[in-house]
């Protein structure tokens, strides 16, 4: 009788303390006075505007020059150099080598006339003028590289 009586206060305290967890989580009611002063308040308009006349991204004036340099034979041509100058320069200012695929991209800026030039070990050197003021974002090149002379 006394186990029972045991049991029986056991239960009684676990629903006892289960219905106390409840009610704590439970939020507690609240007046249509108290909502309206819980909600937040609407945000301040940002005092700073874009300028019209500026970029609104950081590669907003940018022009992509991308492209696949290939063998004679139709193979990718891994480790070309590439140089990218503006026409009316003489010195280079953007360079990269093709990757695995033969693959490559320079971002340049917008508005000028381009020329890339392409070298590889064994192949002659080549070269595409890229016009970067048409508007368009990007300008993609093919390039197939014939053997130097007497070499192949």
């Amino acid at each position: 009788m006394r186990a029972t009586f045991l049991s029986l206060v056991f239960i009684s305290r676990l629903v006892l303390f289960s219905s106390a967890s409840l009610k704590a989580q439970e939020p507690a009611p609240t007046t249509p006075q108290q909502a309206a002063s819980q909600q937040p308040a609407p945000a301040a308009e940002s005092t700073s505007k874009p300028n019209p006349g500026q970029p609104t991204g950081r590669h907003s004036d940018d022009f992509l020059v991308r492209g696949t340099v290939f063998t004679a034979e139709g193979l990718a041509l891994p480790g070309a150099e590439l140089r990218v100058r503006r026409s009316s320069e003489k010195k280079f200012r953007w360079d990269t080598e093709t990757n695995s695929r033969g693959n490559f991209a320079v971002r340049v800026k917008m508005g000028s006339d381009y020329e890339v030039i392409v070298r590889a070990k064994g192949y002659q050197d080549q070269s595409l003028p890229v016009d970067a003021k048409t508007g368009e974002r990007f300008k993609d090149l093919v390039f197939r590289m014939p053997h130097q002379e007497g070499k192949k």
